[in-house]
């Protein structure tokens, strides 16, 4: 009687565990306050659905919705606060939890703590330098920049992974050495941006800066991707404007069943994946000063995000395979147990059925970034923002031989 009080115990606790997974079911209000341009709301939904603080497991996933909505509602320091708390965090975590492992492969991935995908670790110190950048502080940016780029390196030459480098972050750092006077950093950075992803207009500084600060290889190159993109010096009497979009939600990830050949038969596996998007976002146009200029996509999130996780997915396949073979242990245990070969097939079905994809993320995050850039006067300027879904309108100030930076979020 005891073996089959132990069966009735381990099948029920494992049906708890595979039910772990609702972190991003209960953050949907959160966000979709957010896409109706209300972070306060969202930030104050996010605090209702987890009135006593969230689950242990779902911490850092919490730190950056919350770091996002805080952005969003122009609360750079709070956000700081919140996504340096989940950057730590994370790092913690990088030394794997044995007994989340264990739970996990009789369970789902869903009950393990969760760890940024490498993308959103390197968004983490882009979205802080942002911040810093909003607040006027463009040092404390700069080293956020810099960040990016040492945990992509890390990434790419300690970890050998086939990551390219977020042109976003590169135009960005662009900017702010551009301010801070240093064209040879600024150049490189720009021309970097300009090599990783088709800018249009936007390109205008890497031409201009690969022509000043005399990488005659860089300027030919880029003529031939950029012929048509003017670029001629600026004048003392000139400054500039860069709008950069936030445009909408990256895609959610989803469950996805993989067949993998091997042994007596074919297994089926459940992994995460992120799903193609079935339509485009608009492009947004910004209206100023006699101009009208159509952004260009610098970074699509939804792309950089199925390249991380296709990384992996050869790890999550070989876990996956490991999972079914503890079940199928566990059940040939129970049978044992209990001498009945339908309980232990019974305990098998069971256990298979609670594999389950981790299909959390930071749903938060944009879908993509898009870039707009004009020369402009000195004095105040105020502009229009198109998309199909509206317009708005935003007053910036252009300094003299400096780039001001307008961040908007759009859904």
């Amino acid at each position: 009687m005891s073996a089959y009080r132990g069966v009735v115990l381990l099948l029920c606790s494992t049906a708890l565990w595979g039910c772990a997974n609702t972190y991003m079911l209960k953050t949907a209000g959160a966000r979709e306050a957010f896409v109706h341009h209300n972070p306060e709301g969202a930030v104050d939904l996010l605090d209702e659905a987890f009135p006593k603080g969230p689950p242990e497991n779902d911490n850092v996933l919490y730190l950056l919705d919350k770091g996002t909505f805080l952005r969003a509602a122009k609360r750079w320091d709070e956000s700081n606060r919140f996504l340096a708390e989940a950057e730590k965090l994370n790092e913690a975590l990088d030394a794997v939890s044995v007994s989340e492992e264990a739970m996990a492969l009789v369970s789902n991935e869903g009950v393990k703590a969760y760890k940024a995908e490498d993308f959103e670790k390197l968004m983490v110190s882009v979205f802080k330098g942002l911040n810093y950048t909003e607040k006027g502080e463009e040092e404390g940016a700069l080293v956020e920049m810099r960040r990016v780029d040492e945990k992509f390196r890390k990434m790419v030459a300690e970890e050998k992974k086939p990551y390219e480098q977020l042109a976003i972050a590169r135009y960005v750092s662009g900017i702010l050495y551009e301010n801070a006077g240093d064209m040879d950093a600024a150049a490189i950075d720009y021309i970097q941006a300009a090599r990783l992803q088709r800018l249009g207009l936007a390109a205008e500084p890497a031409l201009r800066l690969a022509q000043l600060t005399d990488r005659e290889d860089d300027y030919r190159d880029l003529l031939k991707i950029y012929p048509s993109v003017p670029h001629s010096p600026l004048l003392p009497s000139e400054g500039q404007l860069v709008v950069l979009v936030e445009m909408g939600l990256i895609v959610e990830k989803q469950s996805s069943k993989r067949t993998v050949e091997g042994g007596q038969e074919d297994q089926i596996l459940v992994v995460p994946v992120y799903p193609e998007r079935q339509r485009k976002f608009p492009k947004a146009r910004v209206v100023v000063g006699g101009q009208s200029i159509g952004a260009e996509v610098i970074n699509s999130l939804d792309e950089v995000a199925r390249i991380h996780l296709n990384e992996r997915v050869n790890r999550l396949v070989a876990k996956s395979l490991a999972v079914l073979a503890v079940k199928g242990g566990i059940a040939a245990a129970i049978g044992a147990a209990t001498r009945s070969t339908g309980l232990g097939m019974l305990a098998f079905a069971l256990l298979a059925s609670t594999q389950e994809a981790d299909t959390r993320s930071w749903g938060s995050l944009p879908a993509e970034f898009q870039v707009a850039r004009a020369r402009l006067s000195p004095g105040k300027h105020v502009l229009k923002v198109e998309t199909p879904a509206g317009s708005s309108e935003h007053e910036v100030e252009i300094k003299p031989r400096r780039v001001a930076l307008l961040v908007l979020r759009l859904f």
